[in-house]
């Protein structure tokens, strides 16, 4: 049973991504945008925290 709901889920997913693409093309551009911006931000923080624990921890 959580199979089938796992699959309707990434259906329902699918078709609201669909949705949004086609009726506000601007507004489905600027989500890609904020998510690629959250993907960046993340991986800077990443890499400033192996940064900082190659420095030997230091403040």
């Amino acid at each position: 049973m959580a199979v089938n709901s796992k699959k309707i889920a990434v259906y329902v997913l699918i078709v609201f991504a669909l949705y949004v693409i086609i009726t506000d093309p601007a507004k489905a551009a600027d989500y890609v945008q904020i998510g690629f911006e959250g993907i960046s931000n993340a991986a800077q923080a990443v890499g400033d925290f192996m940064t900082w624990i190659a420095d030997g921890a230091k403040n």
